[in-house]
Formats: structure tokens, C-alpha cells, sequence
């Protein structure tokens, strides 16, 4: 396989340049900055998580560790469901459910990738990455859904889209040891996932201000 990354994945790379911009959580008048900055600092760390475990998730993949792979399965979905529940105060349950539902559905597209590199299997690495674009169109449709005032439609499928496309850099980077390439892509998939928070949260304060006063 080398070096080869699918064209799709250069295309939504490109996007980090252009999603790149200022996604400070400023939430217009009459909310507490403090409240904002307290819900911004627990979706950027939950966030964080996520990178972070399923990072291990494709280290124990790459390895052929099935049981660490399956431990570090259990705790991408338990932070999933942590990030799914932050906003059960905002939109209930069954909404916060639907969530965590899409976000398990993305870590099976990013799975299903990491499985079909290590096998070298093309075909199932494109079935992924379509896996991978359905997904993020989804995840925008359901935070339009409820909040359509203060998301436009694209601006979270792009963002997931890019978030993705992260992922599948990493794998292959594991794949092809590219170890020195790695350690540069860790930032910037961290630098992502805050901007993926602080929209959400920015989203969040102004639609809810009473919930931040």
C-alpha cells in the first residue's frame, strides 16, 4: 500500500486551512464568560479524549493486541457516551442518545479504516471513507436539527470531515511508520478537536443564554 493516501482524504485535508480560522467561544451578550469558558474547557478535554484513545485504539490494531484493541474499544465509547451526555441538560435524553449513537457510528468508520490498512485492503478502506463522509453529514444534520439558528448547515460536516480525514493520516502514518510525521500530526488533530468544542460551545451559549447567565 505505502504511501498511498485516497484522494478524498487530500481533498478534506484541505479543509483544515480553511476551517481553520477563530473559533473562540464568544457567545454574544448577557451570558457569564465564566460559564462559557467552564462548558468550552469540559467539551475540549472530552474531545480530547476522544483523539487520544482512539489513538491507542490503532496503535493496539497496528500491533495485533486484541485484547488492549478491544479495552481501548470499551474506552472510546464510554468517552463517546460522556460526550453525548454534556448535552443532556440542553436537549434531553433521547437527543444526547441519538448523539452518542453517531459518535460510535464515526469511531466504526475510523475502525473499519485502521482494519482495512492493516489488511491492505483497498476496497474496505474506500467502503470506510464513505462510511467516514456519511457520517459527518449526519452528525451535521443532527446539530442543525436542533440548533438551526446558530449552525449553518456544512459548518460541523466540515469540520468532523476534516476531523476524519485526521484520523485516516494518522493510520496510515502508523501503518507505514512514520513515526516523525506522527508527532506532527498529534498537534493538529489536537488544535481540530478544540475547534470542534469551541463551536459547539459558541453554538451552544447563544442559543441557551439562560443557561449561562
Amino acid at each position: 500500500m505505502g504511501k498511498r493516501y485516497p484522494a478524498m482524504v487530500l481533498l478534506v485535508l484541505a479543509l483544515v486551512g480553511l476551517l481553520g480560522g477563530d473559533y473562540e467561544s464568544r457567545a454574544g451578550e448577557g451570558v457569564n464568560p465564566v460559564r462559557v469558558a467552564e462548558m468550552q474547557k469540559t467539551l475540549r478535554e472530552l474531545w480530547l479524549g476522544h483523539i487520544f484513545l482512539i489513538q491507542h485504539a490503532v496503535l493496539y490494531n497496528v500491533t495485533h493486541d486484541p485484547v488492549e484493541r478491544d479495552a481501548a474499544d470499551k474506552q472510546v465509547l464510554a468517552n463517546a457516551k460522556e460526550i453525548a451526555s454534556v448535552f443532556i441538560p440542553f436537549y434531553g435524553e433521547a437527543r444526547s442518545e441519538k448523539l452518542y449513537t453517531l459518535l460510535a457510528d464515526h469511531y466504526t468508520a475510523v475502525k473499519g479504516y485502521s482494519e482495512a490498512t492493516v489488511a491492505e485492503n483497498m476496497r474496505q478502506q474506500d467502503a470506510a471513507l464513505a462510511h467516514l463522509a456519511s457520517n459527518a453529514d449526519d452528525i451535521d444534520t443532527f446539530f442543525v436539527g436542533i440548533n438551526p439558528q446558530h449552525l449553518v448547515t456544512g459548518t460541523i460536516r466540515g469540520l468532523i470531515a476534516a476531523h476524519g480525514a485526521h484520523h485516516v493520516l494518522q493510520i496510515n502514518q502508523y501503518k507505514n511508520k512514520q513515526y516523525a510525521k506522527l508527532e506532527k500530526t498529534w498537534p493538529m488533530m489536537r488544535q481540530h478537536v478544540y475547534a470542534i468544542a469551541d463551536t459547539l460551545t459558541k453554538a451552544l451559549a447563544k442559543q441557551f443564554p439562560d443557561k449561562f447567565s
